[in-house]
């Protein structure tokens, strides 16, 4: 039966890209300055104006947000007023306060620490329960076997092509590329992704920004042979595959100028394309004691770890948190039947494996550090300079999973 699958990408010139890169950029500010820094930035661009409004609680950080947002702007490429939004002229509107008292007693210290004795809060099983989780919600994360980086085949490919468009503008080798451009791509496959025996890419669609005296011809012949062509695999191009370079004409008004920005407003984008739930929290702006964005990256390395110690081609995992708690109230796995075991037995053995408290998910993949605003474009997972991103814990799972009678 075949089979259709599609994800998009956008640029970091995107307006809502933009946005979220202002968001993480002034966040990396504060965690520079100081590490315990609680941040909760959110961001609007549009015609010359940013807009930055938020929830912060520092003791020692003192950040230039201004500054901050202008040197973002300037970093994606928006440098000439002609683009309707610029690094130097665009105002900056800046609303930012104290976090709730409320929302950091609950965070400070969980309701498992405020129950806890002076003398269990001393026992190591304890150590990481201090800090409870600063929302409710649920997170997931993924991974399959179908690409090298584990990631959905449609997703990887979509990035791919948007970085390439920013590659070749930064370089200088098409200087009439704008910031702005977005990638879609459908892969098309006889089956699911673990069982099927043909897998091809069936359209592609590029709308990339551009300067007003570049012909369309000139475009896409250029992005198709620069850009789609070194991108994707030419074993996934077929005779048929459809290619849809700027569909609708022109595009040179892009950007804030051409559309109104906002942070978190891409969350398939920077995740899994839609090949697996969201639980719909956003990630740019938010330190790590916010688990919509922690725990979900934590989902990721769980999910990453089990893939790569062969228990499963594919992995979903769903951790679900009660704000002002420590412990997750959730843990699911779902391995679309292709686990070494069944789900509730990998479920309890990832439960012996991980501890998903938001201190110790911290810790463990020192979240505390200014690494935030080069995730803001071409998606948080399945890139390798990202701490999620390791299998360290595959070889430790496949021992235990031996000893649960997998056949490994």
């Amino acid at each position: 039966m075949r089979k259709f699958y599609t994800s998009e990408s956008v640029s970091e010139g995107h307006p809502d890209k933009l946005a979220d890169f202002i968001s993480d950029s002034i966040l990396d500010e504060f965690l520079r300055q100081e590490p315990t820094s609680r941040v909760a930035v959110e961001t609007l661009v549009t015609t010359g104006m940013a807009v930055v409004a938020g929830e912060v609680r520092a003791e020692v950080a003192h950040v230039d947000i201004q500054r901050t947002v202008r040197e973002a702007v300037q970093r994606v490429g928006y440098t000439r007023a002609v683009y309707g939004f610029d690094a130097e002229y665009s105002a900056v509107l800046v609303a930012i306060h104290e976090q709730s008292p409320e929302i950091a007693g609950g965070v400070d210290h969980s309701e498992e620490w405020r129950e806890m004795s002076e003398e269990e809060r001393g026992k190591p099983e304890h150590a990481e329960s201090q800090i409870g989780a600063g929302d409710q919600g649920l997170m997931f994360g993924y991974a399959t076997d179908e690409t090298p980086e584990l990631m959905p085949l449609p997703i990887s490919l979509a990035h791919g092509l948007t970085r390439r468009l920013a590659e070749l503008r930064r370089s200088g080798e098409l200087p009439y590329l704008r910031p702005d451009a977005k990638a879609q791509v459908t892969v098309e496959r006889d089956g699911e992704p673990h069982d099927a025996t043909e897998t091809w890419v069936d359209t592609v669609v590029i709308s990339a920004q551009h300067d007003e005296d570049i012909t369309n011809e000139q475009l896409r012949a250029d992005l198709e042979r620069l850009v789609i062509r070194h991108v994707i695999p030419a074993e996934y191009l077929r005779a048929e595959t459809k290619f849809f370079i700027n569909p609708s004409g022109k595009f040179v008004i892009g950007g804030p100028h051409g559309d109104t920005g906002l942070t978190g407003r891409k969350i398939i984008v920077d995740t899994y394309g839609g090949a697996v739930p969201h639980g719909g929290g956003a990630f740019s702006g938010k330190d790590p004691t916010k688990v919509d964005r922690s725990a979900a990256y934590y989902a990721r390395y769980i999910a990453k770890n089990i893939v790569a110690a062969g228990l499963a081609r594919r992995a979903l995992v769903e951790i679900a948190y009660a704000i002002g708690r420590a412990h997750p109230v959730s843990l699911r796995i779902d391995t679309y039947g292709t686990g070494l075991l069944p789900n509730d037995q990998l479920t309890e053995l990832v439960w012996q494996q991980f501890d998903a408290r938001p201190q110790a998910i911290i810790r463990q993949l020192d979240l505390q550090r200014p690494i935030y605003a080069q995730t803001a474009a071409y998606g948080h997972f399945g890139r390798p300079e990202f701490p999620w991103e390791q299998v360290d814990r595959a070889t430790a799972l496949q021992t235990a999973a031996r000893e649960l009678g997998a056949d490994l």
